[in-house]
């Protein structure tokens, strides 16, 4: 757990980034990614050196090797127990000229983010070397040995990642992200998959879930442990500096080979990876729309579109294996858009697969990043239909203020927030065909959803409870009216006798 002090440490490199010129979040955040998993490096490195001492064996694949750098340096000064201790302009010449050199070698360190830090580059000044010692002492205070710490602070650290990206893409709210993953119970037999995956927080929360729930069952088998090490949890993205700050996010928390790849997800085939999957979390992109010539057209076989929020729909549905489930954030255009190809798409969930709920979310939820409607949908692929009725929520709180300060509320008063209310209802959603479609949670048949053109409007389907409300008659409203107009004017005659 992150005290006040280190969150107050974070915050002052942080605005010192920004003071020395690096005003893009995503580049703070990768910059001290590099400095985490050089730190990563010498802590692997010191591991092995004990095991072989306590062995009394050799050290085996040692992670900085004996010799000189190109530049003449002895390799062991590149460990970050030796260069925390230079001077600032020493250090910054030993991480430059030497250690990024060396990092940009690396293809056995056995992580997905070595794979990704072929082009990485330490864009901190030479002037700002009393900055990069400040960064290393902070980073070197924070108990880095603690699971848990390491992951908050890096959790930390993208929760400062407050702007838009491109493509519509943004982080997603910590707090949705467990609720969607406290829903959807991740086993340890699942191989999870985020094909738009930017930090990697849904395949994180579902690390932390399993470690949560099944620690004893992973730890003390060797195959699931060697799953939940990496081949449980897959990430796409096309943006090579996300793939870094994912795989340094899953790395941190515990999962050390995930499979993270470079890849459109939209625009490239999916034949290698298609019926893969039996757990898929998600919030994908949805802004804007695609050329036909550059989709890829397995997915335009399962819906003609140009649109983004349909086409990751389709995806899902393509990497599912059959039976596998599905959470993920939609605009609410994909609930209602009249479009045919919304149409269709809904059509072959509901009678096609299984949709099982529809969370409705108001729209400050992803405030200050965006202010669009979105829902969350919960289906799972079968091929054979299975829709019997769907599961309707209307989400009124997050626990946040819903504009663009999104301040803490009092958690324990459901008025404020909805997510607690939310996860005891699905779990017992069997009894949710007693409540009224008054109330904030409510099922509906199918055949009411096919009716309606398979509207998943939350909206087509919830009633209003209008309460009545009985007033005066006129004539005697008129009478208190004249009433309260000779008191005003009483008063104005005694204010203008006192003042005479």
């Amino acid at each position: 757990m992150l005290t006040g002090e280190i969150r107050n440490q974070v915050d002052r490199i942080w605005d010192a980034f920004w003071t020395g010129g690096i005003s893009n979040p995503l580049e703070v955040i990768e910059q001290l990614t590099y400095l985490l998993f050089i730190k990563r490096l010498d802590e692997l490195h010191t591991l092995a050196e004990s095991r072989a001492t306590r062995l009394g064996l050799p050290l085996e694949n040692p992670v900085f090797p004996t010799g000189k750098t190109p530049n003449g340096r002895d390799y062991s000064e590149l460990r970050w127990s030796r260069f925390k201790n230079d001077d600032p302009r020493e250090m910054y010449t030993v991480i430059t000229e030497d250690v990024f050199p060396f990092i940009r070698t690396l293809t056995g360190e056995g992580t997905a983010f070595s794979k990704h830090i072929k082009d990485a580059r330490f864009t901190l000044p030479p002037e700002k070397a009393g900055l990069l010692a400040r960064v290393v002492d902070l980073l070197e205070k924070v108990p880095m040995d603690d699971r848990d710490t390491k992951g908050d602070l890096y959790e930390y650290l993208l929760s400062k990642l407050s702007s838009a990206g491109q493509n519509g893409q943004f982080r997603t709210p910590r707090h949705i992200i467990k609720l969607m993953v406290d829903m959807m119970h991740p086993t340890p037999d699942d191989t999870i998959c985020d094909p738009a995956c930017g930090t990697a927080g849904f395949l994180v929360a579902a690390a932390e879930y399993l470690y949560t729930h099944d620690r004893g069952e992973i730890f003390g088998d060797a195959e699931l442990k060697r799953r939940y090490d990496g081949p449980m949890f897959h990430g796409f993205d096309f943006d090579s500096t996300m793939l870094r700050v994912a795989s340094m996010n899953l790395l941190l928390h515990g999962v050390t080979t995930p499979v993270v790849k470079n890849k459109d997800s939209l625009s490239e085939d999916h034949g290698a990876e298609e019926s893969l999957y039996t757990l898929i979390l998600a919030n994908p992109p949805f802004k804007g729309s695609l050329d036909y010539e550059t989709t890829a057209k397995d997915l335009l076989e399962l819906v003609k579109t140009k649109k983004t929020e349909l086409l990751f729909v389709a995806l899902f549905l393509r990497l599912l294996k059959t039976g596998g489930r599905a959470a993920a954030i939609v605009p609410d255009g994909v609930l209602f858009g009249s479009s045919n190809a919304h149409k269709e798409l809904r059509r072959t969930l509901v009678e096609e697969h299984k949709l099982e709920a529809i969370v409705s979310m108001p729209s400050g939820v992803f405030k200050p990043y965006a202010g669009v409607s979105t829902a969350i949908m919960i289906f799972t692929k079968t091929g054979t239909g299975g829709t019997d009725d769907v599961w309707f929520y209307d989400m009124h709180a997050d626990g946040y203020s819903l504009d663009d300060k999104r301040t803490p509320l009092d958690p324990s008063k459901h008025e404020n927030n909805n997510l607690p209310d939310i996860v005891r209802r699905w779990e017992n959603r069997v009894g949710e065909f007693e409540r009224a479609r008054t109330e904030q949670s409510f099922r509906v048949p199918k055949s009411e959803i096919a009716a309606n053109g398979y509207d998943l409007s939350i909206n087509r389907y919830k009633e209003v409870a209008y309460a009545e409300t009985a007033y005066d008659p006129p004539g005697v409203i008129l009478d208190e009216l004249a009433a309260l107009e000779l008191e005003i004017q009483d008063g104005l005659e005694e204010l203008r006798g006192m003042l005479n």
